[in-house]
């Protein structure tokens, strides 16, 4: 009896400890592992930016984006997002929150810039926001500028330093012919050293030229094999038979038309077998409700007959067996 019990206290206490030890991975999963202080931001564009999204100080992630709001101020539309960092950080009152991404190709977050200041902000108030750099946007900008700059440059150029160039280049070339003189023997000795190992590496590269050379010939093969006579045959039957296909919708879609206009003549047009139906129909209206008083009270009557049947067949069932019927103690009375 010991035992048993024993062994249910013992999957008591695993089952417990299973339960805490999968809050605690969900807590952890979730970032929500305790105490957080709230901060909010103010941006007109939220690209990338939504509940979870992480937050970081200088790098450091300290929590997450918990709520992002819209709201109407000055006639347009800006957008709060409210985010919780690890309770206690301190945040340097003139620090800045931008929406930045780590790298190219990773997620949007929250990134916190450390100001200098040294008094800190409270627990709830707004944090000064830097709205996402556009790289798009960035490069088609700077595209104009170097543009119009490069209209008016070579205009310049063309016009009055022309010679100037010419001088300059007369002076790189001097400059290249002293560099040849002085170090000549020097990058011929670079360059032999680059030939021998170029002569080296050769057979290795001519291998991997060969290899690509028969990959290539084996995919050309599978290529050819897909274009062969019987799948062009193939292929040009199924555009045949889309062609029918097409012609024969176009038939039925004309059938249809017909159809259709015909139903507009019957609608807005009644004539022959459609007039006498209408006709017979207003007949049989106007018969039924003239009539409709005697039907309901014949129906009244039928009703009343049933009631007096069903009382006599409760009063005594013998009736349906060919019974008399019992005596009305009323009228004895």
């Amino acid at each position: 009896m010991r035992i048993s019990k024993l062994n249910y206290v013992a999957v008591g206490l695993f089952v417990m400890a299973a339960i805490i030890g999968l809050v605690g991975a969900v807590a952890m999963l979730t970032g929500r592992t305790g105490d957080t202080d709230e901060y909010f931001a103010i941006y007109r564009n939220v690209t990338g930016i939504k509940f979870g999204t992480q937050v970081i100080y200088e790098g450091y992630p300290i929590g997450q984006v918990e709520e992002v709001t819209p709201e109407e101020r000055d006639g347009g539309m800006v957008f709060r997002v409210d985010f919780g960092i690890n309770k206690g950080w301190r945040l340097p009152s003139d620090s800045r929150v931008e929406i930045a991404a780590p790298g190219l190709l990773a997620a949007k977050t929250l990134s916190i810039h450390a100001g200098a200041s040294k008094a800190a902000l409270k627990p709830g108030t707004q944090v000064n926001s830097m709205e996402a750099a556009d790289i798009f946007g960035a490069m088609s900008s700077l595209a104009d500028k170097v543009s119009g700059f490069l209209e008016n440059e070579v205009k310049q150029l063309l016009e009055g330093d022309v010679k100037a160039l010419m001088g300059n280049v007369t002076e790189v070339v001097g400059g290249i012919n002293k560099i040849l003189d002085g170090d000549g023997k020097v990058l011929v000795k670079d360059i032999s050293a680059l030939v021998k190992d170029m002569s080296v590496r050769l057979p290795e590269i001519t291998t991997n030229v060969h290899s690509f050379t028969r990959k290539m010939e084996v995919a050309a093969g599978e290529v050819l094999k897909l274009v062969s006579s019987e799948n062009r045959a193939q292929i040009e039957e199924i555009i045949d038979n889309l062609g029918k296909s097409t012609a024969e919708l176009d038939k039925v879609l004309k059938t249809m038309d017909g159809v259709i206009g015909n139903l507009d003549k019957l609608v807005s047009g009644p004539e022959g077998d459609v007039g006498k139906i209408l006709s017979e129909t207003r007949y049989v209206v106007e018969s039924l409700s003239r009539h409709v008083d005697s039907i309901n009270q014949n129906m009244e009557g039928a009703a009343r007959n049933m009631n007096e049947f069903s009382r006599q067949i409760r009063a005594n069932p013998g009736l349906l067996l060919g019974g008399t019927p019992q005596e009305d103690q009323n009228k004895t009375r």
